[in-house]
């Protein structure tokens, strides 16, 4: 992976604490948008993750790839992605 392993990894245990409190929150059976608003948070954080992981792969893999000749594996691997992001 090329992207700040430092920083992913403590968005990751942000987001671990996160899910954490988050079942904490659902068995002591607190108000919904309490919940709802901690969700969106959680997907905030691992949405910013995901940015980081493909912009560095963008920024290393692919611009690699383009030098070698070999685009169209990568920009497929990034079709699928982008086709996953919009569902």
């Amino acid at each position: 992976m090329k992207a700040d392993k430092e920083k992913v990894t403590r968005l990751l245990k942000t987001a671990r604490g996160q899910l954490d409190g988050l079942l904490k929150m659902v068995e002591d059976d607190r108000y919904c948008i309490d919940i709802s608003t901690q969700l969106m948070a959680t997907q905030a954080i691992l949405r910013k993750i995901n940015s980081m992981v493909l912009n560095a792969h963008l920024e290393s893999c692919v611009e690699e790839a383009f030098e070698k000749g070999d685009a169209h594996i990568k920009i497929e691997e990034i079709m699928k992605v982008m086709d996953k992001l919009s569902k």
